[in-house]
């Protein structure tokens, strides 16, 4: 071998040795801790649904922090003797890479987190959403247990109460006007926040059909029929025309509602382990012994899997929209967090 050649060579790998691995990692796993932490996410959420059929209390542990490090070591060594008739040459090299990063857990307890689950969703916040462009049937459907004593539909240990035809007829109505775009839907708080109004806004052009769903939408609710603004309050009935009373679910109410679509063990309903949940409807949480294939999502529970269908969009949107919830239920800081770091070998 030319000393040219072994002059470039251990160019060459030192070159590659001083080079920083660290731009190099962002894109891959950033992508790759994200989907980690998003598939974690909705597993858990899952799970905790699945536990509520049998009152077994939901636990959530959130990640807290990721420290991705990167160790990248390398060693170079030439020797050689050279004597007449006799020239020796040797070129030795060794390298190490490691990848250690230290992942957080923080168990979310204490008094303000669980009251968080506990506390009804703010009644404005609700609202907000249908004003972004959620569908109003599915909003109101998931988060309102009334409006203006109207009652959405409940489950308890003591069964099933069906809705009210009216509650449903006025969230099939808000779809259809929503649909129309004849009337846009705005929210406002007063400056100290004392109290939230719902604001209306008719567009011309107006189809007689439309008129006529805005006016069944009032009658059915008691509102005044020509006012275009009314006071959202967080009550069981209205006091006036003007209000638009709703008392709202709180997050555990939600998932507890979710969880009566799961499909538990017959046995289990039997022998009194879970309580009998909801008929039958287009919502659905599948479940098997086998390990079930193209799901969206599914979780391992009492030697059963639990999961949702990847094909089932409705089911998806369902739950997508309740994971999205936990956003407005404020859970804020957690009071002395204990913390669980596990270094990831």
């Amino acid at each position: 071998m030319k000393i040219s050649s072994i002059v470039w060579s251990v160019v060459l790998l030192l070159a590659v040795g001083c080079r920083s691995i660290g731009p190099h990692t962002v894109a891959r796993d950033r992508f790759d801790y994200s989907h980690s932490i998003g598939e974690s996410w909705k597993r858990q959420t899952l799970l905790n649904i699945v536990k509520l059929r049998y009152f077994d209390p939901p636990i959530f542990v959130d990640v807290g922090q990721i420290v991705a490090g990167y160790t990248l070591e390398s060693t170079v060594s030439v020797g050689g003797t050279f004597e007449r008739g006799a020239d020796s040459l040797g070129l030795g090299g060794s390298g190490k890479y490691t990848d250690r990063p230290t992942i957080t857990y923080t168990p979310l307890i204490g008094n303000k987190f669980v009251k968080s689950l506990m506390t009804p969703l703010p009644p404005e916040a609700v609202f907000f959403t249908i004003q972004s462009g959620w569908p109003a049937d599915s909003v109101l459907g998931a988060t309102v247990a009334s409006i203006n004593g109207l009652k959405n539909q409940d489950v308890s240990i003591d069964g099933v109460s069906q809705p009210n035809a009216q509650f449903l007829r006025v969230l099939e109505l808000l779809r259809q006007v929503q649909i129309s775009g004849a009337v846009s839907l705005r929210v406002q708080q007063d400056p100290q926040k004392r109290h939230t109004s719902i604001l209306t806004f008719r567009t011309e052009n107006i189809s007689e059909e439309t008129l006529q769903q805005i006016a069944e939408l009032r009658r059915i609710l008691k509102l005044d029929p020509s006012a275009t603004e009314f006071h959202l309050v967080f009550a069981a009935a209205s006091t006036n025309n003007m209000e638009l009373a709703v008392i709202t679910r709180s997050m555990l109410h939600i998932m507890g509602m979710m969880s009566a679509q799961v499909d538990v063990p017959a046995e289990d309903i039997a022998q009194g382990r879970a309580t009998a949940g909801a008929p039958p409807s287009a919502l659905r949480i599948r479940s098997s012994k086998k390990r079930p294939s193209d799901t969206f999502v599914g979780v391992a529970y009492r030697d059963q899997w639990y999961w949702i269908d990847d094909r089932d969009l409705q089911t998806k949107r369902q739950f997508a929209f309740m994971m999205m919830l936990f956003t407005l239920a404020d859970t804020g800081e957690n009071e002395r967090m204990p913390l669980i770091t596990i270094p990831a070998q």
